[in-house]
């Protein structure tokens, strides 16, 4: 992505963004000073800032992580985070579950902050009561959604929510080459694909470690950072906008009218919209996904993706779209592997200047 290259014209500053997750760790060197507990309502505040699996703070940290203490360097260093925290595992005891929102009552809470964009970093095969009315609520108050479509591409490809719903922008994974993980989802709710492969991720909710993980999770986290750099250059824009230019602007080798099943529109790269000055946004008030959302009360079709029946869904988009995308930046004349550089993540990353920590391998929810 040319990270040192697009933090020279946008680095997020100005624009919030909501993690909807386990919980965000606000005292982990990266984050420090980065998330607004203040802004979470009170009533969705009890232990917001306890993740017990590690995965909302890591979300948060590709974000807007600042690199400090060694820890991961986000891709929008300058973007705050609002955090959400909503029961993805690992709650303890009946006080906790009860006083922790569901999910549709986080998005809700997301949609009436500050936050320009909401990340989801999270889903499985079964709906939750009052989501797909919560994303509308979300949508019509101008936020810009990305969910993880799910790491079942290897293992019966079940649809996810609430990526399938109308207003989602689907994410899937992608490694260096530009090539779609295996394990990620596929369907006609992919809308984009960013780098989900061997990404640094805390371990678990000790943070004493990172580990080496591949997952949708990331990829979503990562499409998120994109928007916040794309909306703190054009603070003017609306949410279609920044999604439009983010879609005209993926890397991708088939026609645009021919979304991939496996990576949607393409792989995100927001350096050509931060160097193109004259990049045309399009109408504020379209939405560039009109066709994949189509009607508010139904979810997005989804070609090869299962429901928990089993039974295929309606098809639609690409059926046999490619699974590779083009990884050639023709500005820079040279290959653009479409990666991030994460603060210290190499085979050995220095957690808090205090020890060393061997990446493991995980998969990311």
């Amino acid at each position: 992505m040319g990270a040192d290259d697009i933090w020279r014209i946008s680095t997020g500053k100005g624009v919030k963004v909501a993690v909807i997750d386990s919980g965000v760790n606000s005292a982990t060197s990266s984050l420090k000073g980065q998330v607004l507990v203040d802004e979470v309502p009170k009533s969705l505040a009890y232990h917001v800032t306890q993740d017990r699996t590690g995965h909302g703070t890591s979300m948060a940290e590709l974000i807007a992580g600042t690199g400090a203490g060694g820890g991961i360097k986000g891709l929008a260093p300058d973007a705050k985070i609002i955090p959400f925290r909503i029961d993805l595992g690992g709650l303890r005891g009946t006080e906790e579950i009860s006083k922790t929102p569901g999910q549709a009552e986080a998005i809700r809470a997301a949609a009436d902050s500050d936050a320009k964009v909401i990340n989801m970093s999270f889903g499985g095969p079964i709906a939750e009561a009052g989501v797909k009315s919560a994303m509308k609520y979300a949508a019509d108050k101008g936020k810009l959604m990305f969910v993880s479509i799910g790491n079942e591409g290897d293992k019966g490809n079940y649809a996810a929510y609430p990526a399938i719903y109308p207003h989602a922008v689907g994410v899937a994974a992608l490694d260096k080459s530009g090539t779609v993980g295996k394990f990620s989802s596929y369907g006609g709710y992919v809308d984009l694909a960013a780098p989900g492969l061997n990404v640094p991720s805390w371990c678990d909710g000790q943070f004493t470690e990172y580990c080496d993980t591949d997952g949708t999770s990331p990829a979503s986290a990562i499409a998120s950072a994109s928007a916040a750099l794309v909306w703190s250059a054009h603070p003017d824009w609306t949410a279609n906008q920044v999604l439009r230019t983010m879609i005209d602007t993926a890397a991708r080798d088939w026609p645009k009218d021919k979304p991939s099943k496996y990576l949607g529109y393409g792989g995100v790269r927001p350096r050509r919209v931060l160097i193109n000055k004259d990049i045309d946004p399009g109408p504020a008030d379209v939405d560039p996904l009109a066709k994949e959302n189509g009607d508010s009360t139904s979810a997005k079709p989804s070609p090869s993706a299962k429901t928990p029946s089993g039974k295929p869904s309606e098809d639609a988009g690409s059926a046999n779209g490619p699974a590779s995308a083009a990884v050639k930046d023709s500005d820079s004349g040279g290959s653009n592997q479409m990666w991030v550089i994460i603060g210290a993540a190499a085979a050995v990353l220095v957690i808090g200047g205090v020890g060393f920590a061997v990446l493991r391998a995980r998969r990311n929810a």
